[in-house]
């Protein structure tokens, strides 16, 4: 046990840990993450196309353009600039994340960029595309076999090397700016300002932090509109289950199919205040909204953006049903060639025991006459 220096009358203890190669270094890597955000285009609001007779207008804000291909590419950026900024993040130290695969993508480019090794602890389960993506930014993959114990496994990597374990699911809600600085909120307003319906009566996210939800919650309270926060959660996670009964200790025992996506525990970065609404998507109907998508507008993407496309097509239904006019955004979250041996492999259907047909069935009666089935 330590016990307080003592201090002579009149003197004052002064310790300098003031390092300028350290600062230097610290520079140029906060220089190189914000130059590759200058360098970097906004992305894309694309339009599902539903007849101009019903009045409302659906929109996808295509993160997958992003230069690792996914929604995770800001919020690693973020991470990466608080973990920078807060000392955290040394040169030579690695820097280790628990991820089901795309913010472990980015954060392996970021760490890269800055020049500093980076370990994802990732479920067995991940994708081979996302792992070797992770590999191909130079990072290296350590796989557990139960996606409860990532977090576990990643703060004993961190311990045992003298790195910094990011945690997303803690830090992704502070992390970024929600008031604006052109995060994915203020970027979807700017792009909808000369449609017909430029304040949309839903915005549709999905949870694996919660950072996304409460990014865009946040900023459009700050900003006094009247849209509402919608959250879609898959099967096999307990975001729904812990907002609808008030339960922060909520957990689910098994993982997510959806990967990038749902979550065994209540994450820290969910924010259940700021969320409107929420819905749970049985997996069935995440893949059947992905490959209607394709259909749609000939672009694949991954399983999360079918749990947001079935329920935003759900708002929409409801919306025509009551006669009201007004626009909903959801998000295409990464690319579907990620997952080509998954949702749209049908051997991998029939191995989980997915039928997708009376799903796909429901979408299609809703494209066809405006009417949600049942």
């Amino acid at each position: 046990m330590s016990t307080p220096h003592p201090t002579l009358t009149g003197a004052t203890l002064d310790v300098d840990r003031s390092d300028p190669a350290y600062r230097a270094w610290l520079k140029e890597a906060v220089r190189r993450v914000q130059a590759d955000a200058n360098r970097s285009a906004d992305t894309h609001l694309l339009r599902f196309p539903l007849p101009e007779r019903w009045g409302v207008d659906l929109y996808l804000k295509d993160e997958s353009t992003h230069p690792t291909g996914s929604l995770k590419h800001r919020l690693a950026r973020s991470l990466f600039l608080y973990g920078l900024c807060n000392g955290w993040i040394r040169p030579g130290r690695p820097v280790i994340e628990a991820s089901s695969g795309s913010t472990a993508v980015s954060e392996a480019y970021f760490a890269k960029l800055t020049g500093v090794p980076f370990i994802a602890v990732m479920p067995r389960t991940t994708s081979a595309e996302k792992c070797r993506l992770i590999e191909f930014h130079g990072g290296r993959c350590h796989f557990v076999d139960d996606p409860r114990t990532m977090y576990e496994a990643a703060a004993a990597l961190a311990q045992e090397t003298g790195g910094h374990y990011m945690d997303q699911f803690t830090y992704a809600e502070r992390a970024t700016d929600w008031r604006g600085n052109n995060n994915i909120a203020e970027s979807i307003f700017r792009q909808l300002r000369l449609e017909r319906f430029p304040e949309p009566a839903w915005i549709v996210a999905t949870a694996g932090t919660g950072g996304t939800s409460a990014t865009l919650a946040r900023y459009v309270h700050y900003m006094q509109y009247d849209t509402r926060i919608c959250v879609a959660d898959p099967e096999n996670s307990c975001f729904f289950e812990g907002w609808t009964t008030g339960d922060p200790d909520v957990t689910c025992d098994c993982g997510s199919r959806i990967e990038g996506i749902g979550r065994p525990r209540m994450e820290p970065s969910f924010v259940p205040g700021a969320v409107d609404r929420m819905m749970k998507v049985p997996d069935a109907a995440s893949v059947a909204a992905v490959r209607a998508l394709e259909r749609a507008i000939g672009r694949r993407a991954g399983g999360s953006t079918g749990t947001g496309l079935w329920s935003a097509l759900r708002i929409v239904a409801e919306m025509v049903a009551d006669g009201r006019r007004g626009s909903v955004v959801t998000l295409l979250c990464d690319p579907g060639d990620r997952y080509l041996d998954k949702y749209y492999s049908d051997a991998w259907l029939a191995e989980q025991g997915l039928d997708i047909a009376p799903c796909a069935a429901v979408i299609d009666e809703l494209l066809r006459t405006g009417v949600w089935p049942g």
